[in-house]
């Protein structure tokens, strides 16, 4: 599958540089880490909650989970629950299910970035299969999600 429309340009509007690194098929995003050999902390996974104002994305490490009423406080959203799979596949039809890109502004969804990310000198994110990265250095992923809102809302997940 090639990148979706919709991200490729979204990506190209804004002067994004990026390269799509490729790996054996994966069903989760820390199999996805560990397939294309990169550190769960440097791959941004989607997560997508709504309620009933809507669906937002919140943009996570792989190796963390977003802690839910942290989210919901910070987005200012008290019923905030983890969207269905039909939702999800309505939501991003030119997509994969599972394999959600990290830039949900890119199909018009509010999206908000744990602060984790930032920390990393390079990040990768899905690109709508699941046998392809993006990988973009810390520079672009921070000029692609500037705008967005950053908090920190997320933990360890239990391996």
């Amino acid at each position: 599958m090639s990148i979706p429309s919709h991200l490729s340009s979204y990506l190209d509007q804004r002067g994004t540089r990026y390269e799509v690194t490729t790996h054996a098929h994966s069903h989760s995003s820390l199999e996805t880490a560990r397939c294309a050999n990169v550190s769960p902390g440097r791959l941004a996974k989607s997560v997508i909650l709504e309620d009933e104002e809507g669906c937002v994305m919140a943009v996570v490490p792989a190796d963390k989970l977003v802690m839910l009423g942290e989210f919901s406080r910070f987005v200012g959203r008290r019923r905030l629950k983890l969207a269905g799979e039909a939702r999800i596949a309505e939501l991003f039809d030119d997509c994969d299910p599972g394999a959600i890109p990290a830039v949900g502004m890119a199909w018009g969804l509010p999206t908000i970035v744990d602060d984790e990310l930032e920390a990393n000198d390079v990040v990768y994110m899905e690109s709508g299969d699941h046998e392809q990265l993006l990988r973009m250095s810390h520079e672009q992923f921070h000029a692609l999600m500037r705008a967005q809102p950053h908090g920190s809302f997320s933990k360890t997940a239990e391996l």
